[in-house]
């Protein structure tokens, strides 16, 4: 990463001021991030710089354009409901000096740039309820900003993202193929897998007969995608807005489910620890119903539960057909890591099923 000239990048920015120096910034495993300090008229600011990995997104420009565009209607909303922090609450893309979201370097590579949010950090680890739930409703809010997004629909920057039949149908045949012999050993795996198939097909049936709409959706709903402010621990913004695209709402909550109420690691061994945790679920549903509750319809309320089963369910189906394909899309670090991780999901899936019911109950009394 230090061999980017980010000084000469940084000419090709709309940006007022000197480059004083760049540091590379954050833990993010697909984009490069630097924070870039200037001095204008003898203040310093800092702005974020970010190479986008355009292996992965192979569509760049469509990219930034499904970012301006939602960073730009979020922040116009924010400033017509009076919101006095407008450009801290929505991440503000950054113009080239020919007006466009994004620069090219000598080698190819793309850059975009936003201003830096000051005050606020993001955080790896959960140590409190009270950030569970500023996640959570950040997320709603995120959402709620953009239910009346105008320019039509945007682009699919990963299609079929959490298309679980599709996912399902990928497994099926990754077990037919049984390229690395290894089927054998997952037997109760694919058993557990297949015996629970209609799963897959709850959501897009209820998509398909117009009972829960497509909206605008996040689709990296980690906690870490989420700044809190440093005095008040507060939601401030949501950050990572690549896979920002057409989906379910109840995608974008039930991996939050998935991931926050887990009380082991994804990859824990021992599956006695692996359970999902009724109190970080009802934090969670408090926390996003608080902003999102008012634009969600009764059938996506309905089923808030099922999408914590179902995007376990499918996390799991992701990780058992990286297993049995010879571990090719998710890095590991020990032999049978995919397979532990899948374990992991399923027994989630497995621990939600025991307690469906009375999440069931919680969620009715929210609305």
């Amino acid at each position: 990463m230090s061999n980017f000239d980010l000084g000469a990048i940084s000419k090709q920015f709309a940006l007022l001021g000197d480059f004083l120096k760049a540091e590379p910034y954050g833990g993010g495993h697909i984009n490069d991030t630097f924070c870039v300090y200037f001095r204008q008229a003898g203040t310093p600011v800092r702005y974020i710089f970010q190479r986008v990995n355009h292996n992965i997104f192979k569509d760049v420009p469509a990219l930034m354009n499904n970012i301006e565009r939602v960073t730009k209607h979020s922040q116009q909303k924010l400033a017509a409901a009076n919101e006095p922090n407008a450009t801290r609450k929505s991440l503000t893309v950054l113009q080239s000096i020919d007006g466009k979201p994004y620069v090219n370097d000598a080698e190819g590579n793309f850059w975009r740039a936003y201003l830096f949010i000051e005050g606020a950090q993001t955080y790896d680890l959960i140590e409190k309820t009270e950030w569970a739930y500023e996640a959570a409703k950040s997320f709603g809010e995120f959402q709620k900003l953009l239910v009346d997004l105008p320019g039509g629909r945007l682009v699919e920057t990963i299609p079929n993202f959490h298309n679980t039949r599709i996912r399902f149908g990928t497994l099926m045949a990754a077990i037919e193929a049984d390229s690395q012999n290894r089927a054998i050993e997952v037997k109760a795996e694919i058993d557990f897998v297949m015996k629970r198939e209609s799963m897959v097909d709850v959501l897009l049936d209820l998509q398909a007969c117009g009972a829960i709409p497509e909206r605008v959706t996040h689709n990296d709903t980690k906690l870490n995608n989420v700044m809190l402010d440093d005095k008040t621990g507060k939601g401030v913004c949501v950050l990572d807005l690549d896979t920002t695209m057409p989906g379910l709402v109840l995608y974008d909550i039930g991996d939050m489910i998935r991931a926050a109420t887990n009380a082991a690691a994804e990859d824990e061994q021992d599956l006695s620890k692996v359970y999902s945790r009724r109190e970080m679920f009802e934090t969670l549903v408090t926390g996003y119903l608080s902003s999102a509750g008012d634009f969600l319809n009764q059938i996506e309320k309905d089923h808030l539960a099922h999408s914590g089963k179902l995007l376990s369910f499918e996390c799991g189906m992701r990780f058992l057909t990286d297993y049995l394909q010879g571990d090719v899309y998710f890095k590991t670090k020990r032999d049978g890591h995919n397979l532990d991780r899948c374990r992991t999901q399923l027994r989630l899936v497995e621990s939600i099923e025991e307690q469906e019911d009375d999440w069931q109950r919680f969620v009715a009394t929210q609305y």
